[in-house]
């Protein structure tokens, strides 16, 4: 696979990209973005993160002149291009150009960047092991300052605080309380636990992404049988928790056996937890194909 980044209507080598310093994400992070997973030649929930972008670029008011169906098309042929098989693709887009808070400064059109690249947060061990994780000190953003369902660039200022502070602790990832001491979200993940066979998870409105994967996860255990509620959680509910895990288009599926160094269960991956993570890798197999790239051939 090559690594290349569609840029304004412009294909180049990944390392050889380029951006205006003017771009307001990159003076303000006012911007968007999705990241997006390419399984055996498809691009899976493609439909879906598309869809959560354009909530995202109504909500801010951005004036994005590609639309839906022919940015659709620009990631298949930016990833047929690359000959991509497996990868990760992060899509951006940003208000515009132009120095000054205030939009109206902004006279371009959005800037819009889909990158073909790869991604691994977590070495095959961790999921055989599951992670540490660390309640952090840092707070998630309350939704009447930004509504964290958004994926706005800015917002995730507060995540790499609260991902550092677990990297100090030698933790695989930092669990983030909203204001009420309620479990929101992990720095780059959504929570999980299973208790007496039921599946848990925060509500939405407790102040956390809304994450692909979190809502694929909730169908395949509703489509298996199984009972998962959106509820309200803290950390007395992870800690008298059977199992745990997290979820993230990174991430996957990945066991949570720690959390601030006392065991969850039996401190080992959950028999659960397993059979979910099967049940994902077996969903990715569905997906958008990618076109073959024929231009060599």
């Amino acid at each position: 696979m090559t690594k290349l980044v569609w840029l304004n209507g412009v294909v180049s080598p990944l390392e050889s990209a380029t951006t205006s310093v003017a771009d307001h994400a990159h003076l303000y992070g006012d911007g968007l973005f999705e990241g997006i997973r390419i399984y055996s030649g498809k691009v899976f929930k493609l439909d879906e993160h598309l869809d959560r972008l354009y909530h995202g670029c109504r909500y801010m008011n951005f004036a994005m002149e590609i639309s839906k169906s022919e940015l659709k098309e620009i990631i298949l042929q930016t990833a047929s291009q690359a000959e991509a098989v497996d990868g990760y693709i992060r899509l951006n887009v940003s208000r515009g150009s132009g120095l000054g808070l205030d939009p109206k400064a902004v006279k371009t059109a959005p800037n819009v960047m889909v990158m073909i690249s790869t991604l691994a947060l977590y070495g095959a061990e961790a999921y055989e092991t599951g992670l540490d994780v660390i309640t952090t000190s840092f707070r998630t953003i309350p939704a009447d300052s930004l509504d964290q369902r958004l994926k706005c660039i800015g917002r995730y200022a507060t995540h790499i605080l609260a991902k550092a502070e677990a990297n100090r602790a030698g933790a695989g990832e930092g669990l983030m309380l909203n204001h009420q001491g309620l479990v929101a979200e992990c720095t780059g993940d959504n929570i999980f636990l299973v208790k007496d066979g039921v599946i848990k998870t925060p509500h939405a409105s407790c102040g956390l992404l809304q994450g692909i994967t979190r809502d694929t996860v909730i169908e395949i255990a509703r489509r298996n049988g199984l009972v998962v509620e959106e509820t309200l959680l803290t950390r007395y509910d992870l800690l008298e928790a059977d199992e745990t895990f997290l979820t993230g288009t990174a991430a996957e599926v990945i066991p949570m056996v720690t959390l601030d160094q006392r065991l969850i269960g039996d401190g080992r991956p959950g028999r659960l937890t397993k059979k979910i993570i099967d049940w994902y890798h077996e969903e990715t197999l569905k997906g958008t194909p990618i076109p073959a790239y024929a231009s060599n051939h």
